[in-house]
């Protein structure tokens, strides 16, 4: 019951804000989102070993997030002082070890994992509309839901048992499928004169990439020895758990809103 009041509660203030009001509120949640995403990042390098300071990579996931969330040619600046500021500070700190290219690494990984993203995200509202995020929003929770009821139909074989025990190849199948049918429908209308074999490459992609960033945050959680990523949405987890099929998923839809659909 907790589960599905919470969905009531978060579904529509996200449709709400994609669908009534302007892509500056989209690039507003999207921050937010990346902010509380970031501190559970950081919770969980912490329990893997790593050092990740708040201030400087913060920064650079929130500076990622709303350069490109913005339009703004200066991501690959925010990234470059990142990097420097980083490695600045590991050397200021004078520590000694092979810990020291582990902390750096974890430290400038989430601005990539989770500020750029999210700032895609926002980027293909300001750039395709309204409709064109609600279409990848609808996919992954298409796809989610296939791999679930396909896996409990017909799911025999283990897709990545070590990482998630439950999740099996059959339904992946299925979530790809039906995702990318999902998209295949939706693009019709959203993007009605995109070739018809870039649409399927594109649903198929989205969806496998959301398979593939649920394991890898799942990875991430069992190597740390946590169940959920946070607390923050009750029956949910955190905000890790929720978004990280997008995090996999935005970046090549990102590039197909921006780069390839005619």
């Amino acid at each position: 019951m907790t589960r599905v009041l919470s969905a009531l509660v978060l579904l529509p203030i996200v449709l709400g804000v994609v669908w009534f009001l302007p892509p500056i509120g989209t690039l507003v949640l999207a921050l937010i989102a990346a902010a509380l995403a970031f501190v559970e990042y950081a919770a969980l390098a912490s329990s893997l070993g790593a050092t990740v300071p708040r201030a400087i990579p913060g920064a650079a996931v929130l500076g990622a997030c709303a350069a490109l969330g913005s339009g703004w040619t200066i991501v690959d600046v925010i990234l470059m002082t990142a990097l420097i500021t980083i490695a600045a500070t590991a050397v200021g700190a004078e520590r000694m070890g092979p810990e020291v290219l582990g902390d750096s690494a974890a430290a400038i990984f989430p601005a990539i994992y989770i500020g750029l993203p999210l700032g895609a995200l926002a980027a293909v509202r300001a750039t395709a509309g309204r409709e064109a995020v609600l279409l990848i929003m609808g996919v992954i929770v298409i796809s989610d839901s296939a791999q679930y009821y396909t896996g409990r139909a017909f799911g025999k074989r283990p897709l990545a048992p070590t990482i998630s025990p439950k999740k099996t190849r059959e339904g992946a199948i299925g979530g790809i499928i039906f995702g990318t049918l999902a998209f295949a429908i939706g693009a019709t209308f959203v993007f009605p004169t995109a070739p018809v074999l870039l649409v399927v490459l594109v649903g198929a992609s989205i969806s496998a990439l959301g398979i593939v960033g649920d394991l890898f945050e799942s990875l991430l959680k069992r190597s740390a020895g946590v169940k959920d990523s946070g607390a923050i949405i009750p029956g949910h987890g955190g905000v890790l758990d929720r978004i990280d099929s997008w995090l996999f998923a935005a970046p090549v839809y990102y590039v197909f809103v921006r780069y390839l659909r005619f």
